[in-house]
């Protein structure tokens, strides 16, 4: 006998909105069943002294470590602009006062 009935299968059917036949309701009952037989023989092989993973594999960090390191002048840099004033950059204004 299946753990779970025909009843609930199509009760979650409607839950769904799937039409289901008769013949299908038998069907998967026993796919069900199958299923959460499955998810129930998961939970016996969780051993207490098996800690949780999230991943199958180690995850590692790819990027660098941020280590400060010296840039280049500021006052090189702003040679280089286009235009600077005050110490930076200058660029066109794009926004009037009233926007």
């Amino acid at each position: 006998m299946p753990a779970i009935s025909r009843e609930e299968v199509a009760h979650l059917a409607r839950l769904a909105r799937l039409k289901v036949s008769d013949d299908e309701l038998d069907m998967f009952a026993g796919q069900l069943d199958v299923i959460l037989g499955s998810v129930a023989r998961v939970g016996e092989v969780a051993a207490d002294d098996i800690p949780p993973t999230s991943h199958a594999v180690p995850l590692t960090n790819v990027l660098r470590a941020d280590v400060v390191q010296p840039s280049i002048d500021r006052e090189m840099v702003l040679l280089a602009a286009p235009a600077a004033e005050d110490g930076r950059f200058r660029v066109p204004r794009i926004l009037t006062e009233g926007e």
